[in-house]
């Protein structure tokens, strides 16, 4: 079974750019994507069966891999309207 990549990367390839100068430049940013990426092993590990879990810890796992993503994804929004605005 192919298990879907869900990198920051690959969730957001417009801004890429903005992902690379936000990891660098930006602490908070910096740890949140270090977060949602280990959240996000954590999923794949599970569901490739490397790992066992109950699916109720599975669901709080995505939950907060979404969570994640919806804060980075606003951090990137407001740098990126922050420079061409």
């Amino acid at each position: 079974m192919m298990i879907e990549s869900h990198s920051l990367i690959n969730e957001f390839p417009e801004h890429k750019k903005a992902i690379h100068n936000l990891k660098t430049g930006n602490h908070h940013f910096a740890k949140l994507f270090d977060e949602y990426h280990d959240v996000d092993k954590e999923i794949h590990r599970i569901e490739e069966g490397v790992e066992t879990s109950a699916d109720p810890y599975l669901e709080n796992l995505k939950k907060k891999r979404l969570q994640l993503k919806d804060e980075l994804f606003s951090i990137i929004k407001t740098a990126s309207l922050v420079r061409t605005g």
